[in-house]
């Protein structure tokens, strides 16, 4: 494992958002979810491509908390341009499930 200072940490500006409008991405070459995510006033709403389809629905995803990288650049998956990269973990089939919070927190809320 490598180890890491503080100062590596700090460049990696991950916040809390909101999920507030989700779509099929039939075009993406692995399935996977249209996501925009509302990260407060600060970054405002953000979009991104998710490869999440297979332990959540595009409903079960409306109002759902999630913990996003910011400070990636954006890319380009198909026709649509990612702006950040919602984190989670592989479950044991090798599949998403989204890191979140225990409690709501503010949208935008960084995570220290």
């Amino acid at each position: 494992m490598n180890t890491i200072n503080w100062a590596d940490f700090q460049k990696i500006d991950i916040r809390i958002g909101t999920i507030v409008k989700t779509e099929p991405f039939p075009e993406a070459k692995k399935p996977a979810y249209k996501v925009w995510v509302d990260l407060g006033e600060e970054v405002g709403l953000k979009k991104t491509s998710a490869q999440i389809t297979v332990n959540y629905t595009l409903e079960q995803l409306i109002g759902r908390q999630v913990q996003c990288v910011i400070n990636f650049p954006k890319k380009q998956i198909g026709n649509f341009m990612s702006e950040v990269l919602i984190t989670g973990y592989e479950d044991e089939n090798g599949n998403i499930v989204l890191a979140s919070v225990e409690q709501e927190v503010p949208n935008g809320a960084k995570l220290y």
